[in-house]
């Protein structure tokens, strides 16, 4: 990007480093997709009220062995333990990507009895643990907290979808609870015959921004288009309050929606979720980029 000086909108990489790290920022890329830090806080906060309340001190982690899954991974427990310091992790297991047997990874964990789990595993991955935890009783031996569990493409792979796993939502028609929201996924499912996904919000998204900024600088040129993206407040059936905002000073998407709730065995296969708190994320995430030398 800093040699060809192109447009790019990310409407995939949530890693946190990608617009968080000066370092890796170019004056004409932009992230439209959600980040690992966001979710991070979220997902921590929530989990501790889940802890506090269920006496869950002894953790372990179920990741992918790359930079998301690392990263993610380090972020989530860096807050848990700002929400709940008495945790404890005991075992930490990182697969492989597209790795397809899962039986060396969950023996490891059901053998060191933690009370509860954090996994970022995600997709085809994901359903296969769950499918093959399912096997070993995984599930009723210890609390999961699955932050991808909650998209219609996970949901529907498994085959008995264990009810009370932990997630946050990667895509789901009910986080916002917006008839705007609902009407986009229906669309979406009357078209393409099939409901949406994470990536086809987050890509939705990262073209209504580019149309936005198309409109606003009246003009296609890359930078003209970078000029306009910068602080581009959009209205988006995926904000919680019905839009999103092109944060400037890090060229990053902000005030989607996020929240956890649990699984169902049968649709809507995720309930009660609670939407997150802008503000709280807001500020925590300043705090975490100023411990990283970020800011």
């Amino acid at each position: 990007m800093r040699d060809l000086g192109v447009l790019c909108i990310h409407t995939s990489s949530e890693t946190s480093s990608l617009t968080a790290d000066p370092k890796y920022r170019v004056p004409t890329a932009f992230r439209a997709a959600r980040q690992g830090v966001h979710d991070s806080i979220v997902g921590a906060a929530y989990a501790a009220q889940v802890a506090t309340a269920k006496k869950l001190t002894k953790w372990g982690t179920c990741a992918p062995d790359y930079a998301f899954g690392r990263d993610t991974t380090a972020q989530y427990l860096e807050f848990l333990k700002h929400f709940k310091p008495d945790i404890e992790v005991i075992v930490q297991a990182w697969p492989k990507l597209g790795q397809s047997d899962f039986t060396e990874v969950i023996t490891k964990l059901i053998q060191a009895k933690p009370q509860a789990m954090y996994t970022c595993l995600y997709a085809g991955d994901l359903s296969a643990f769950v499918n093959q935890g399912i096997i070993y009783a995984l599930f009723s031996a210890m609390q999961v907290f699955a932050v991808n569990m909650a998209d219609y493409t996970t949901l529907t792979a498994v085959k008995n979808l264990p009810p009370g796993i932990h997630s946050g939502n990667r895509y789901v028609m009910t986080c916002p609870d917006t008839q705007a929201n609902r009407d986009w996924a229906e669309a979406y499912r009357k078209r393409y015959n099939e409901y949406p996904t994470n990536w086809s919000w987050e890509s939705a998204t990262g073209m209504m921004y580019l149309e936005g900024a198309a409109k606003k600088a009246g003009s296609s040129d890359p930078m003209k288009l970078a000029e306009a993206l910068r602080g581009l407040k959009i209205a988006c059936p995926f904000g919680v309050d019905g839009t999103v905002t092109m944060r400037a000073e890090d060229q990053t998407s902000i005030g989607y929606a996020i929240g956890w709730g649990t699984t169902l065995s049968q649709a809507p296969y995720v309930s009660g979720v609670k939407a997150a708190d802008w503000g709280v994320i807001l500020e925590m995430e300043q705090e975490w980029k100023k411990r990283n030398g970020f800011i």
